[in-house]
């Protein structure tokens, strides 16, 4: 697993309620994934209804899009980082672009207020 991959997680609800298996992007730093069994990731929606500036929207359309994995017309939520066990990353489906993860990081910033 590397920062930029797009992984299927099973996701535990932050309230505790329960899981949901859905798509969320590696954003840790390689160096950190090869040492840590936590990594941490960005949670993606397929949800397009607010637009914010801390999401990163993937049009599966595009050539970068397609590389993606994704189903659907989606967005890397860089406000919504979670820390996750790598036991619960289910499996890998694409990678993001260097244009993209730029993006990414640019909104990662924001969101983080760096």
């Amino acid at each position: 697993m590397k920062r930029g991959d797009v992984v299927i997680v099973d996701y535990p609800y932050s309230d505790a309620t329960g899981r949901k298996v859905r798509p969320a992007l590696v954003v840790q730093a390689d160096s950190k994934n090869q040492v840590l069994d936590d990594t941490i990731i960005a949670l993606v929606t397929s949800q397009l209804r607010r637009r914010w500036d801390t999401h990163v929207e993937i049009d599966i359309s595009t050539p970068d899009g397609k590389r993606s994995g994704l189903r659907l017309p989606s967005a890397v939520q860089c406000e919504n980082l979670y820390t996750i066990d790598k036991k619960l990353i289910l499996k890998s489906i694409g990678t993001l672009s260097g244009a993209l993860m730029q993006r990414v990081d640019t909104c990662l910033r924001l969101a983080l207020g760096i």
